[in-house]
């Protein structure tokens, strides 16, 4: 026991023996523009698990045989003692007694049979000689005879066949023994090549390490030489907010004087034209009455029809007027006066200065960092000095130690796997001859039942019986000798295999796979009486860290780092060298000497005020814009001159020739042309006055209370620009700091974590320990020996009954020398015969009846 402790702590502690190590885990980000971290994964060909296949259900019933057999705890205490060398037999021996009690219980019964089967064998030979134990060859015949040779029969049969499952048990042990342990090599094999590529793999993840930080710095370099649209968009994005929409109202309000300017012109020249075309149309319409009423003043009127269409003529003259008012409209020459004195291109200069100083500030900002930039820049350079260092200190020296440590275990593994090979050969050998051992006797038993079930005869007498019945009770009576021959000496293998197997089942197999074997390892003081943790004293030298066979198992099997495993903080901290301060700093500080300079920004100054006052005081809220809404809404004359036109003409088409008729005809004539060069002028006047008079209309409303708006934000936003843009920018700074440095932090953190959790993976670690202990020791091993030793043990201790059912069976098959006979007449009951009363023996070298049994010749 001590032995294999030793040899399990000695296969930990050299996978585990390395000083130091480090590992990385990828930390990839989910964040968008973010750089993804993903450190390479190395795949290992040896399996977590063995897998024994069908045979573990049979594995699993022997285990549940031993814990009836031994069901007491691990016993802690006592291995300590046994390590420690603090065992006393004499103290202790109760103890151990209790804890093995089962295993010596069965220990003893089996020394037992050891001790007994030879002598009872060696006295019933002696007996079976004496024709005394059923030696005599003469069967009395009983009325149960038939009865009892069935039962025997049936008896023997089960017996052979749960034997033949013993023996099919040991065989099946010993294939799978043989079978698994040639695998033994490849097993190692794989898990070698497992530690190379772990030692393999781990610089190549320092390499990615390395060329992920010139991912990230050039990244970095990337956001600084974007600097006009990482730092200045957002210092122009912050101003924009409140500066863009004042300059859009100026701007609107820039477009706005413009029109109202062109509407007052328009309206102007409008008002103009209708006051001189009003008169002119006046003018005309009463020359044409005059015309018209002194053509009708001739003596054609007089007479006749005439008169009749001269009076209709004469009435409708009082049309021809025009509208009043026309000529009265007030002017705007004031107000467009005040509009012309203001000056728009100030106002275009403002926003035009507005826009162009927020264009500029992305460019400006770049111009100004170009220093401060390349200075970031070669502090950026210099760091990867200081992540090669941490990434590759101390993982050089200590894949060295390692290195050294895998080539040592692999030559021990080639020079003494092949007496494993060898060991596994004689094993075979001996279970082979064991089974076979086993498997005679049986045969022999079926044989014996073949030949006796097949070659008895119910009418024979014992005395008459057949070849093949006398053959098969000859097989049986052989069976029963071999089985007193051979009994005893598979019962020392069953006893020294039970012995060994039962309490490597539970002094190793079981407590590794429950991890007792682990805590009794991690006792303080046990290993080393100076040390609290031997652990840690070995890899650390320092054996008060807390470093436990259990924690460092569990974490390599879980897959993690080798740095986390081994506590390797305590030798040398990963966390304190890749502090962000500490490589980041020079960063940090020329970010703070970020100096931009964008004052003396004035977006209002006391002419520009002037112009937006003036605009708002220029009067246009002050006309009157319903006298001439009311007025474009008439027309120049009362009447429509065309229509009137028509109605004279039809009029004048009644009168009779002549020098009136001639007149009143120029007169239409006239008064269409009137219509067309003067009337609609003067529409088109009306119409464009009232479109003018609408714009007006619609731009004086509210117009104070929306120029005192835009002063009011010009101020807030001037207000803002000069006291916020310092803020401003240092905000911005910090954040676009904050994205440069958060590529590093989140790049260092990776390499941290990395390092820490995941690079240098002892996985292999505790592949291989299980591999040596849970699959080679226990699965290849143990299990198939404890399978071994309860078949072929159950096949042993029936070879008790057997040789019971196979000597009392061979009577039945075997051909006697003498029998029992009876009178001619009839056969009388067994109690009688057995009462001696009325039976009769016959001798058959002479045939003669006696009423009285006489003796006859025995073998």
């Amino acid at each position: 026991m001590a032995l294999t402790l030793n040899v399990l702590l000695l296969l930990l502690l050299l996978v585990l023996g390395a000083n130091t190590g480090s590992g990385g885990q990828p930390a990839p980000t989910d964040i968008p523009e973010h750089l993804h971290y993903e450190l390479p994964s190395v795949t290992y060909e040896t399996p977590d698990s063995h897998v024994p296949g069908p045979i573990a259900g049979l594995f699993h019933m022997v285990h549940g045989f031993v814990h009836v057999v031994q069901p007491q705890e691990f016993p802690e205490d006592i291995i300590r003692k046994i390590i420690q060398k603090n065992f006393e037999p004499s103290a202790d021996f109760n103890k151990v007694a209790y804890y093995e009690i089962g295993v010596i219980v069965c220990a003893v019964l089996g020394l037992l049979f050891i001790v007994l089967m030879p002598v009872v064998g060696f006295f019933f030979c002696l007996c079976r000689c004496c024709n005394k134990c059923g030696g005599e060859m003469h069967q009395r015949q009983k009325e149960s005879g038939p009865f009892r040779r069935k039962c025997f029969s049936g008896s023997l049969l089960v017996i052979s066949v749960i034997i033949s499952v013993g023996i099919l048990f040991g065989f099946l042990a010993s294939f799978h023994m043989r079978d698994w342990i040639q695998r033994t090599q490849s097993l190692a094999d794989s898990n070698l090549k497992d530690f190379q590529k772990l030692l393999g793999g781990a610089p190549k993840q320092i390499n990615y390490i390395l060329a992920q930080f010139n991912t990230t710095k050039d990244k970095a370099f990337s956001d600084l030489d974007n600097i006009n649209n990482l730092l200045g968009s957002k210092i122009h994005n912050r101003l924009a907010t409140k500066v863009t929409p004042v300059l859009d109202d100026i701007k609107v309000t820039v477009a706005a004087i413009k029109v109202t300017k062109e509407a007052l012109e328009g309206m102007n020249s409008s008002v103009q034209s209708l006051r001189q075309g009003s008169q002119d149309l006046h003018n005309s319409l009463t020359s044409v009455k005059n015309d018209i009423q002194g053509a009708l003043g001739g003596d054609e009127c007089r007479a006749g029809p005439a008169v009749q269409t001269c009076n209709d003529i004469r009435a409708s003259l009082d049309q021809l007027e025009g509208t009043p008012g026309l000529d009265q409209l007030p002017s705007v020459d004031t107000e467009l006066q005040n509009i012309g004195n203001i000056s728009t291109s100030n106002l275009d200069g403002l926003v035009n200065l507005g826009y162009a100083f927020l264009d500029s500030v992305p460019e400006e900002v770049k111009n100004q960092t170009e220093g401060v930039v390349q200075d970031i820049k070669n502090v950026l350079n210099g760091i990867s000095v200081d992540i090669r260092s941490v990434a590759e200190y101390p993982i050089t020296a200590t894949l060295s130690n390692f290195t050294g440590y895998i080539n040592d275990t692999e030559t021990y593994i080639r020079r003494n796997l092949p007496k494993l090979e060898e060991y596994n050969a004689y094993w075979w050998l001996a279970s082979l001859i064991i089974c076979f051992l086993l498997a005679l006797i049986v045969v022999f038993c079926f044989l014996g039942l073949l030949c006796g079930i097949c070659g008895f005869d119910k009418h024979a007498t014992p005395t008459s019986r057949g070849c093949v019945s006398n053959t098969g009770g000859i097989f049986l009576m052989v069976a029963a000798g071999l089985s007193f021959l051979f009994c005893w000496l598979l019962m020392i293998i069953v006893v020294l295999t039970f012995v060994i197997g039962v309490n490597m089942e539970k002094l190793v197999c079981e407590p590794y796979t429950n991890g007792k074997l682990f805590q009794v390892l991690d006792t303080p003081y046990l290993l080393n009486k100076e040390w609290e943790y031997y652990l840690s004293g070995i890899v650390l030298k320092n054996p008060n860290v807390k470093l436990t066979f259990e924690q460092v198992y569990s974490d390599c099997k879980n897959d993690k780092g080798i740095y986390t495993t081994l506590k390797l903080e305590n030798y040398f901290n990963v966390s304190e060298e890749l502090n962000i301060q500490k490589h980041t700093g020079n960063i940090i500080n020329e970010l703070e000497n970020l100096n931009l300079n964008l004052d003396n920004v004035v977006l209002l100054d006391a002419e520009r005020r002037k112009n937006l006052q003036a605009f708002a005081t220029s009067g246009i809220q002050d006309i009157d814009y319903n006298t001439y809404l009311a007025q474009t809404d008439k027309t120049p004359v009362k009447v429509n001159l065309l229509l009137f036109a028509r109605d004279l003409e039809a009029k004048v088409n009644h009168l009779p020739p002549g020098n009136m008729k001639d007149t009143l005809q120029a007169q239409v004539e006239n008064i269409r042309r009137t219509h067309h060069q003067q009337v609609l002028p003067m529409e088109q006047s009306l119409s464009n006055l009232k479109k003018n008079v609408r714009i007006l209309q619609s731009t004086s409303s509210g117009l104070k209370e929306k120029m005192d708006k835009i002063l009011i934000s010009l101020d807030a936003a001037q207000s803002f620009v000069s006291n916020n843009i310092s803020s401003i920018i240092v905000e911005e700074t910090k954040k676009y700091g904050k994205i440069i440095l958060g590529h590093f932090e989140r790049y260092l953190q990776w390499v941290k974590d990395a390092i820490t959790e995941k690079m240098l993976s002892c996985k292999p670690v505790a592949t291989a320990l299980d591999s040596a202990v849970d699959v080679v020791l226990c699965g290849y091993v143990v299990h198939p020996l404890n399978l071994f030793w309860f078949g072929i043990g159950q096949a042993t201790v029936l070879l008790l009954p057997t040789i019971i059912f196979a000597v009392k069976l061979a009577k039945y098959y075997r051909r006697m020398n003498s029998e029992d006979v009876y009178d001619d007449v009839e056969i009388l009951p067994m109690k009688n015969m057995e009462n001696g009363n009325n039976g009769y023996h016959k001798d058959h070298l002479y045939g003669v009846h006696n009423p009285v049994m006489t003796s006859a010749s025995r073998y």
